[in-house]
């Protein structure tokens, strides 16, 4: 078995309110960042996993998303996988 490494990236689907966006947008304009015009708010996760194979990782990643790491009515998510070198 191999090591994967998975960076998890959950946003709010962008018709759902981002209260969090608004307050950093509003902190980013009182300290001179008057261009900012728009900012959301998400979260990073990275998961380490042994699997077989690439493909299931992904699919672990993707059932690991879809029933806990992000809420499927208000949150959207990407993934990438990678392996993890052999330490040596």
């Amino acid at each position: 078995m191999a090591t994967y490494l998975a960076h998890i990236n959950v946003m709010l689907r962008p018709l759902v309110n981002d209260p969090q966006g608004l307050a950093v947008r509003d902190g980013l304009h009182s300290l001179g960042f008057a261009g900012v015009a728009r900012v959301r708010v998400g979260k990073r996760i990275e998961v380490t996993l042994t699997a077989d194979s690439a493909t299931v990782a992904e699919t672990a990643v993707r059932e690991m998303c879809d029933r806990l790491l992000a809420n499927p009515v208000i949150e959207q998510f990407t993934f990438e996988v990678n392996e993890v070198a052999a330490a040596r």
